[in-house]
């Protein structure tokens, strides 16, 4: 969430490292952004296994867990014009407002979208953004929300525009949509005007596709593994983020009561999929799933996950950093962030992690919210689950 972050605490307002970019899976960077759906057939299987041995290396630099049963609940990103913004991702993929956040004091505004299951969900959900019922519902979920964060006036502004996060050394990637019919789907958007990274049997990966947001944020089109499992078209899936260090980024999110349910070298560079506490099944044992399994079971989810991408490498690199999004610059992807029983309690597990905080719970204007850093530099919001008063102006 935003508070007063860009203006007040400056909290709010892969692109492949340039000697990797030659490599066989590297010429175009989208090969790099996701692979959930790549064909395997040309990667030699007798390569190291550095996913599985950076998950291992992991569980030995494993923290304590942050207290207070930490949820995913949200992907942040700043967008200009929110009457461009909402539709393309309401009227395109199928999500629903639950709730936002206005705050004329400072001259923006936040707005939080998410999947409701169909027939169930969507048809109950009679709440009116910006109302305290929204607020209680939307700061209570077990899901994950896409945070759409506007600043008043910028869609006035013709040379406006955010960082979509995926020039060299970005570090955001993506987000994602999973669907029955990934053909059908790109087909039916591109003729209501939704404009294309990678269509579907365009460069080497067949069957994904990747489309632009009216910002330029990449939203990547995956394809289901069990046709009709789910009912809804579209279903938010992922937030993609390029890492530098997987032995290091993997127990932090760890900590938070993720879980690693797939992950996958592909020769230059590994992927990690990691899902939030809801989303797991603790009676399976993923480690010991095939990739198979794992990627069925991954396409299947109803709820998204975290994609972590590493180019091998860089953790050997010192010089190496991802930008974050938040630099001035390069703004566009803001944070992702977790709903806990106890902000103070959970930044006291945080803290001991040793990546410190963009802001702590009593710092700046807003009390009882914080920001911590993870080992990139991502910045990580930690929420009260049931929410504070944020002192946006409520709808009646």
């Amino acid at each position: 969430m935003k508070t007063m972050h860009d203006d007040d605490e400056q909290v709010r307002s892969k692109t492949i490292p340039r000697r990797l970019q030659d490599a066989a899976c590297s010429k175009e960077y989208h090969k790099l952004s996701s692979l959930s759906a790549l064909s395997t057939t040309s990667i030699d299987n007798s390569l190291p296994t550095m996913a599985a041995s950076a998950v291992k290396a992991a569980a030995t630099n494993a923290f304590k867990k942050v207290v207070g049963r930490p949820t995913w609940q949200q992907t942040m990103l700043r967008i200009k014009d929110p009457a461009k913004s909402i539709p393309f991702y309401c009227d395109h993929f199928g999500m629903t407002v639950i709730d936002s956040l206005d705050f004329p004091q400072w001259s923006f505004k936040i707005f939080f979208l998410t999947t409701l299951k169909e027939g169930d969900d969507d048809k109950a959900y009679t709440l009116t953004p910006g109302s305290q019922e929204a607020h209680d519902y939307m700061w209570s979920i077990e899901g994950t929300c896409l945070e759409l964060t506007y600043n008043y006036g910028t869609e006035d502004q013709d040379d406006f525009k955010y960082h979509p996060g995926n020039q060299e050394k970005d570090g955001f990637g993506h987000v994602a949509f999973n669907t029955d019919d990934v053909y059908e789907a790109c087909n039916k958007l591109e003729q209501k005007g939704v404009q294309f990274k990678k269509k579907p049997d365009e460069g080497r990966m067949k069957g994904i596709a990747f489309a632009y947001d009216p910002d330029g944020y990449w939203v990547e089109i995956i394809k289901r593994t069990t046709a009709n499992l789910i009912p809804n078209k579209f279903n938010f899936s992922q937030t993609m983020l390029r890492i530098k260090d997987p032995a290091k980024s993997i127990p932090f999110y760890q900590a938070f009561g993720m879980t690693v349910v797939r992950s996958k070298n592909y020769g230059d560079f590994s992927n990690y999929f990691l899902a939030s506490s809801p989303n797991v099944d603790d009676s399976v044992d993923y480690s010991s799933l095939s990739d198979d399994e794992a990627k069925a079971r991954l396409s299947d989810m109803f709820g998204p996950i975290l994609e972590l991408t590493h180019n091998h490498g860089t953790e050997n690199d010192a010089d190496f950093r991802h930008f974050n999004g938040n630099e001035d610059d390069k703004k566009g992807f803001g944070h992702i962030g977790f709903l806990v029983d106890d902000v103070y309690a959970a930044c006291d597990s945080i803290r001991e992690m040793g990546y410190g905080f963009k802001k702590e719970p009593d710092g700046g204007t807003m009390k009882g919210l914080a920001f911590a850093y993870d080992p990139d530099g991502y910045q990580i919001e930690i929420i009260k689950r049931g929410g504070i008063d944020f002192g946006d102006k409520k709808v009646e």
